[in-house]
């Protein structure tokens, strides 16, 4: 019988952070299991533990140690905007979790922009077009992006006045009604949401708003070091960002719920996986004792029973928890908000981050050019 580890003895044992821990296990090179003991912690299979460190110990090539890094590996990009530490998302140094508590979008890119004034995102009285969601959002970001000013050698104020006007436009593309208010409170109008569900709306956008260097975030960082305009480095975010599997899972996730409605919820996660689909909305690389938003999101959401069956059969089968795609998921539902609301907070809420990001990109960095490693064909030189 194999022999299961603790968090603690993993990472003693491999000598890593937990980060890396959390990569060998999403890429399937570790095995992991729920505590029988503490279903919320998790224990981790010690012969692969065992053979990694083996591999480890004998050391990798520079090729190798370079791949590693673009699937969550070590980091590669230095930032004090926000990490993922001991299972918890710090934003420069306070928990996300706890923040979203009180905090409004805008006091949040106050933090993250580090920025010496507040923060206010103008939504002027009229909108230019009546359409709002996906299409509406990259349309609008296109026009600022083919308009505006190069970034390069600018202040950060300037870079983050910028930023403030293209996610204020943003944000009427995404539903928020104009007039004055936080960005929250416009969109829960937009949406014919109550108070309570305004508040619940604000949790979800300042626990979006940012998260490491993830996929949208680092194209947007990409097109930061080139000069781009910060609008053109939204809309590198945003496009990145509609991918299924990043901002797109939420959606995904709506899929698998009808199947389970429709064929029962053991049935429908059985054909998703037989069909070597990932599941949406559960488990994350960065998490595996859970997603720290998923909880600071569904506190004070009543999740629906359609939901909570499936969340119960999807750890029942494979020990994954729900992640912040499952916890949207049940805003949605629970606030009969559009079916792409999910992305549409996703977009606006990350707007905050990827301006973070550009703007500390440009600031402090180079232009971000990685060389690829040919496997092609050569050939012969005269």
């Amino acid at each position: 019988m194999s022999e299961w580890l603790t968090r603690e003895e993993a990472l003693e044992r491999l000598k890593v952070r937990a980060q890396t821990l959390y990569a060998y296990v999403s890429r399937g090179r570790i095995g992991v299991r729920p505590d029988r003991l503490d279903p919320r912690r998790s224990q981790y299979r010690a012969d692969d533990i065992a053979a990694l460190a083996t591999r480890r110990a004998r050391g990798r090539s520079p090729q190798a140690i370079a791949k590693s890094a673009i699937a969550w590996g070590e980091p590669a990009i230095s930032t004090s905007i926000s990490t993922v530490e001991h299972g918890r998302l710090i934003y420069s140094g306070k928990d996300a979790a706890v923040l979203s508590a009180t905090a409004t979008l805008e006091e949040t890119a106050k933090l993250l922009w580090a920025s010496g004034a507040a923060v206010s995102f103008a939504l002027p009285g009229s909108n230019d077009s009546p359409e709002t969601g996906r299409a509406a959002a990259f349309a609008r970001l296109a026009a600022l992006a083919a308009e505006g000013r190069a970034s390069l050698g600018r202040n950060p104020a300037s870079l983050q006045e910028d930023g403030a006007g293209a996610i204020g436009s943003l944000a009427l593309a995404l539903g928020a009604r104009p007039g004055s208010g936080t960005v929250h409170e416009r969109l829960a109008q937009g949406w014919s949401v109550d108070a309570a569900g305004a508040d619940l709306i604000r949790r979800a956008l300042v626990l979006l708003a940012d998260h490491e260097l993830n996929a949208s975030t680092f194209a947007a960082r990409v097109a930061a070091s080139t000069g781009s305009p910060i609008a053109a480095c939204l809309l590198a975010g945003l496009v990145t960002l509609s991918g299924p599997r990043h901002g797109g899972a939420a959606e995904a996730l709506m899929g698998l719920v009808e199947d389970a409605q429709r064929l029962g919820a053991d049935a429908a996660i059985g054909r998703w996986l037989g069909h070597d689909r990932p599941l949406p909305g559960f488990g994350h690389a960065l998490y595996p004792e859970g997603d720290p938003r998923t909880q600071a999101l569904l506190f004070g959401i009543d999740v629906d029973s359609g939901l909570v069956r499936l969340r119960d059969a999807v750890f029942a089968e494979t020990g994954m928890r729900p992640n912040v795609d499952f916890a949207l998921a049940a805003l949605t539902r629970r606030l009969h908000l559009p079916a792409d609301a999910p992305f549409r907070l996703f977009a606006l809420g990350r707007s905050i981050g990827w301006t973070a990001h550009a703007v500390e990109q440009i600031t402090s960095s180079g232009l971000i050019r990685p060389r690829a490693r040919y496997e092609g064909p050569l050939q012969e030189l005269a």
